[in-house]
């Protein structure tokens, strides 16, 4: 396991994870890619409401600069 930010979620591709955006609106899914700039893909992706599903969104490309944190 590396460790700089981009080798942990290198190391998170493939599974699933949390990721929290200002608004403190959540998204779970899994981790197909990333950029440099924390510009996340995801896949099977559901929204997440005071942890209760809010809705099923399928593939989704997430801005990096609205990225808190990606917890896998």
């Amino acid at each position: 396991m590396g460790n700089r930010p981009l080798d942990i979620l290198n190391d998170a591709l493939n599974t699933p994870v949390i990721v929290r955006l200002k608004g403190a609106r959540e998204f779970r899914g899994k981790l197909q890619g990333y950029d440099v700039h924390m510009n996340l893909v995801l896949d099977d992706a559901e929204e997440l409401k005071e942890g209760e599903i809010v809705r099923k969104l399928g593939s989704v490309v997430i801005r990096g600069d609205n990225v808190v944190y990606v917890s896998p």
